[in-house]
């Protein structure tokens, strides 16, 4: 965690995880236009200073209910093998309502180092007297690298999918 005392009091204790008003959504471009999907079933922890999360593969969720079996599969997520996606932090920077973030995501059994920047809102009591703080991170990953490989060849050149996935996290957490 940050050593500076506005991270540390800001982040201090045990917050509780409110998935009601939080999302774990990912885009990548397909073809001539972005594809944008996210996970239903996810949780995150937040205790003096580190944040860590899960994901559970299976929830994976995409206008197109026909292309969820292939999500799940080998050529992408491999949802059988490996059902969660995990991520750990080793550092939280809080600079004003600015927050930067490291750690290690967990992807298809890779584990790589995870960059975020995003930013931080509250903390703030709320009508009924408890403490809220939310993030919003966002950062790029290159899916081949966690093993994350299906694509096709275009006819004139070129992949349908990009490797650049962004991953756009928001998380809201209380205490009282």
């Amino acid at each position: 965690m940050s050593t500076t005392d506005t991270t540390t009091d800001r982040l201090a204790g045990t917050w509780n995880f409110a998935p009601v008003h939080s999302s774990a959504d990912f885009s990548v471009k397909y073809l001539v236009a972005q594809f944008r999907g996210g996970f239903e079933d996810f949780t995150a922890e937040l205790s003096d200073g580190k944040l860590s999360g899960s994901v559970k593969v299976a929830s994976v969720k995409v206008k197109d209910e026909n292309l969820v079996a292939h999500l799940l599969a080998p050529d992408f997520f491999d949802a059988e093998q490996y059902p969660e996606i995990t991520f750990a932090s080793s550092s939280i920077d809080l600079d004003g309502d600015v927050a930067k973030i490291d750690g290690e995501l967990t992807l298809k059994g890779v584990t790589k180092p995870l960059n975020a920047v995003g930013a931080v809102n509250g903390p703030t009591e709320d009508f009924m007297g408890n403490t809220r703080l939310g993030f919003t991170f966002e950062t790029t990953i290159d899916r081949a690298a966690f093993g994350v490989d299906w694509n096709a060849d275009l006819p004139k050149g070129g992949k349908a999918l990009s490797n650049d996935v962004t991953l756009v996290v928001e998380l809201e957490f209380h205490k009282g």
